[in-house]
């Protein structure tokens, strides 16, 4: 069933929803649904991107996007987008999710990240204090096609490749390694247990085992350095980065437009008030979200500061706070980040979600794709004043830092991205697992290669017109259509 929706009436729009029941079907009645998506939609139908003559303009789009963004931050987001043709697609979540919209689809449906380029997967630390590697960005997780996700990695690898330099060749056997590492391990997972699928996780210490040998010495070494750095990310690294001392307490520093203390966000110390009740009280009514040990926990910190902090590139604009609490002393900081969530860029061509509240949404998605998520992770609803513009908004709650590291893109040798592609393929695909008929899709993807080329293929078609959407991102920021602010 379709219907059109006000956001984009040009489009009909299939409604996605996950659907449990399919666990209850024999394996062999999951298999015959994959094989019978494969005959509707085949596999190398995949490779085509065919934009038809009424696309709409992606400037338009990223316009849109910014009438509900902080006015003065949205130059910083353009600014960051002109940066190069990778950061423009990270940024452009929103003019790709209109473009898959137009591609063919199996119909089904698994929670999908809707932004999964190859920088929102990266490492942090779990509750039983081990790094592992995940996607670790869902401010547009949404029921929807599992297709949407691997072509949105694939192109990213394809438009990073370009960046660094790499020949066709060496572009084309890195996609085709991830794309290829997808579809196998998804195969894999389909012959697993419920309880195995849902417990299976990039350990990283099981990670080095595996691809130690594939690395140099100094690549060893490298890894190690980057470990051993993302075990200090956390809010005691932030405390030093982000405060200075004032009257015995730390306090958030200034460093505007990305961090700008609440004490410069509100002319009066009435505003100042009305702000830190805003925060502390979204923060008191979150707590109900987390589980009783966790809130129990998060009870025993108290507010100390607060500033506004721009983050990422997609979401620049969108109303972003740290928070800095404090639990026994100055010594046991926690800093917390309350973050807008807005409608996700898949909802205007796959349904809106089921969820009133985005926030929850966010944190839904999170924690059905995540094998580990943050303990802190919340959300929570909000209407008055303190907002700064009066209207309401949803927000999801986490922790700033918590050994999270991603990987310098722009630094990496073809190898090493061919690395780092796979493992991103595998973790998609577990992701994936999770929540769809993982035996259907494995099916569908069969044992031969013909779903790997044929996304190879759109990756590069992709990367073609993201290039000429980069270009019109400088065309309008030169001809004064748009503001961009770079360097920030």
């Amino acid at each position: 069933m379709t219907e059109r929706t006000a956001e984009a009436p040009q489009r009909l729009v299939a409604r996605y929803e996950l659907d449990s029941s399919v666990g209850r079907l024999a394996p062999a009645e999951r298999v015959a649904r994959g094989k019978a998506a494969r005959t509707r939609v085949p596999r190398d139908s995949h490779a085509v991107f065919d934009p038809p003559p009424d696309r709409p303009d992606p400037i338009d789009l990223l316009e849109q996007q910014a009438k509900s963004r902080v006015a003065e931050l949205v130059p910083v987001r353009y600014g960051r987008m002109m940066v190069s043709p990778f950061t423009y697609y990270r940024g452009a979540a929103l003019p790709m999710a209109s473009d898959l919209a137009a591609t063919p689809v199996s119909g089904l449906a698994v929670q999908a990240c809707g932004d999964a380029h190859l920088s929102n997967f990266g490492l942090f630390g779990s509750a039983e204090r081990r790094l592992v590697f995940d996607v670790n960005d869902f401010d547009e997780t949404l029921p929807g096609p599992w297709e949407w996700d691997v072509k949105r990695l694939a192109a990213s690898l394809e438009v990073a490749a370009r960046g660094n330099g790499f020949s066709g060749k060496q572009r084309r056997e890195i996609i085709m390694a991830a794309v290829g590492q997808y579809r196998q391990a998804m195969r894999q997972f389909a012959g697993m247990t419920n309880l195995d699928v849902w417990y299976a996780h990039a350990d990283i210490d099981e990670l080095r085992a595996q691809f130690d040998a594939l690395l140099s010495e100094r690549q060893r070494k490298l890894v190690d350095k980057g470990l051993a750095k993302a075990r200090t990310r956390d809010s005691m690294q932030e405390v030093a980065k982000l405060t200075r001392m004032v009257d015995g307490e730390p306090r958030v520093i200034s460093d505007p437009p990305v961090l700008v203390p609440i004490d410069e966000l509100t002319p009066t110390e009435t505003d100042r008030g009305d702000l830190k009740a805003f925060v502390t009280g979204l923060i008191a009514q979150y707590r109900r979200t987390l589980e009783t040990d966790r809130r129990y926990l998060l009870e025993q910190y108290e507010f100390c500061d607060m500033a506004r902090k721009v983050v990422g590139v997609g979401s620049v604009g969108t109303r972003c706070w740290i928070v800095l609490v404090l639990g026994r002393d100055e010594g046991d900081p926690l800093f917390l980040q309350v973050k807008e969530a807005e409608a996700s860029v898949l909802s205007r061509f796959v349904g809106a979600s089921k969820y009133k509240n985005q926030g929850q949404r966010v944190v839904a998605g999170q924690r059905l794709m995540q094998a580990a998520s943050d303990i802190f992770l919340g959300w929570q609803h909000y209407e008055g004043e303190a907002t700064l513009d009066g209207k309401p908004r949803d927000f999801y709650v986490r922790q700033l830092r918590d050994w999270k590291f991603s990987l310098e893109i722009e630094t990496l040798i073809p190898a090493g991205l061919r690395m780092y592609g796979s493992l991103c393929g595998w973790t998609l695909a577990r992701a994936h697992a999770r929540s769809g008929d993982r035996i259907a899709i494995a099916a569908y993807l069969g044992g031969s290669d013909v779903f790997d080329r044929a996304i190879t293929q759109f990756a590069a078609a992709y990367a073609d017109q993201n290039e000429r959407d980069h270009q019109a991102l400088v065309d309008a920021v030169a001809s004064g259509r748009i503001t961009a602010e770079p360097g920030v």
